[in-house]
């Protein structure tokens, strides 16, 4: 008897998580839809206001703001930026791609002494290799 008990509790509870994951996914349809009608409410309203006035052309109507959206999305492209690749997600390249310059920024805090450096023998040594590299241009046209 209390096996039985356990039994249809287990299958209630499924059966109402079942039921929430339909109501919720029956919301989204219909959340989907309402933003799609409005989407292109709106865009009837912002071609009939700014339209006619910039380039001279008539009004639209809501069936034909309905054409103009769903043309301009085949022609533009859905948005989205591409989901899943080949290389696996976008948020695993990012941190691959960071990764990649992990020896630079090992290395920054060396950076703190470039002015003391500078100061010290920079102005000297780069003067000493624009000599040596005009010194080797020299010698390379002098030859030609």
């Amino acid at each position: 008897m209390e096996h039985k008990k356990e039994f249809e509790k287990a299958v209630e509870k499924k059966v109402e998580r079942t039921v929430k994951k339909v109501v919720k996914v029956i919301a989204m349809v219909i959340l989907g839809v309402v933003i799609f009608l409005l989407a292109n409410y709106l865009l009837m309203r912002l071609w009939n206001w700014l339209m006619p006035d910039l380039f001279g052309v008539g009004t639209v109507t809501y069936w034909q703001a309905l054409g103009i959206f769903i043309l301009a999305k085949l022609l533009f492209g859905f948005g989205g930026g591409g989901g899943k690749s080949k290389g696996g997600s976008s948020h695993k390249k990012k941190i691959k791609s960071s990764n990649k310059c992990r020896s630079w920024r090992r290395d920054f805090n060396e950076w703190k002494h470039y002015d003391q450096f500078w100061k010290e023998e920079g102005e000297e040594a780069f003067k000493t290799y624009v000599r040596k590299i005009k010194n080797e241009n020299h010698d390379t046209t002098e030859e030609n």
